[in-house]
């Protein structure tokens, strides 16, 4: 299994020789590599099982450095990045030519961010170059939110995970784009809906099964191994009686003899997102044949864990 630890400059050593290293950040886990070193981008595809056609996620420290990056950076998207940066919002802006294309998946446009997370910050800043990092779980499984999780599911493929304790949002960044001064939505993530219409017209892009114009974008994705089912919990555990299930749950706690896991008891969709992924990381180890989950309010941030659900889900009711 991988190192577990602390050390920066350990984990910046790595990098520099075009090694991959799970580092964290408030969203979730992320598997780094060289994002300007096509190997090292290689790598990170081959260690996931992650299709070609999937482009990855640039970090960054600040907007200087990610303007380097890109041909022009609009002023509404510089708003944005101003407004939420660091933070849990990735920006599709039209790359450079010195960007390798393997890093886009061959697109014109790369998805930018600067994570909110201080280990990862001083890392970025030690290498004095960009991180391409998406989430350090097989590709289409259930994202990791500890570096335990990491190790758990690509401990043997990297030499080092830098811990960084949980991540504290638990869901994945925003992805959005801006077009003619609407601000197009490809991912639903840690910035709600709610946020980026204070800066004005919000448009929700649909998912695809192939060919993604931005990371996180195909249909089926997020999932446990075990097949999950949405809908109405008293309804789904009368129709499942004779299943062995588990149970995941928004607040309510569900006397069960197998596993029942409430996201927040107290009702509160920020604590959900940041339990979603654990409990289903938790409920795809038990003895049973089938987790059964209801989705939560449909605001804020409860959008983008409705969103996880549903593209993790065998059935949505």
């Amino acid at each position: 299994m991988a190192e577990i630890g602390t050390q920066i400059s350990k984990a910046s050593q790595l990098l520099e020789n075009n090694e991959l290293v799970a580092i964290p950040t408030e969203t979730v886990y992320g598997l780094a590599g060289n994002a300007l070193e096509p190997l090292a981008i290689a790598k990170i595809y081959t260690a996931k099982d992650r299709p070609s056609f999937d482009p990855l996620i640039t970090h960054v420290t600040n907007i200087v450095d990610a303007s380097a990056l890109v041909h022009t950076f609009p002023a509404l998207a510089q708003k944005l990045a101003e407004q939420f940066w660091p933070g849990p919002l990735t920006l599709l802006l039209p790359k450079r030519e010195h960007v390798p294309d393997v890093l886009t998946s061959g697109l014109d446009k790369m998805a930018i961010r600067i994570p909110n997370h201080p280990m990862s910050l001083n890392l970025l800043k030690q290498i004095h170059f960009p991180l391409a990092a998406p989430s350090a779980n097989p590709f289409g499984y259930i994202s990791p939110t500890t570096a335990a999780h990491v190790d758990q599911q690509l401990g043997a493929k990297i030499p080092y995970i830098l811990d960084g304790g949980p991540a504290h949002i638990g869901l994945e960044s925003t992805i959005v784009s801006i077009e003619e001064e609407v601000i197009y939505v490809h991912r639903l993530g840690g910035i709600d809906i709610e946020m980026l219409k204070t800066f004005g017209e919000v448009n929700v892009l649909p998912y695809t099964k192939t060919h993604p114009n931005a990371p996180g974008q195909l249909d089926s994705h997020y999932a446990p191994r075990k097949k999950i089912i949405i809908g109405d919990l008293e309804l789904l555990l009368l129709k499942y009686s004779d299943m062995k299930t588990g149970i995941l749950s928004f607040s309510k706690t569900y006397p069960h003899p197998n596993k029942s896991i409430a996201l927040s008891p107290d009702g509160d969709v920020r604590v959900a997102a940041e339990h979603l992924f654990s409990a289903l990381r938790t409920l795809d180890t038990e003895d049973i044949d089938l987790i059964l989950g209801e989705y939560v309010p449909q605001k804020g941030i409860g959008r983008a864990i409705n969103d996880r659900l549903k593209r993790a889900s065998f059935i949505s009711q």
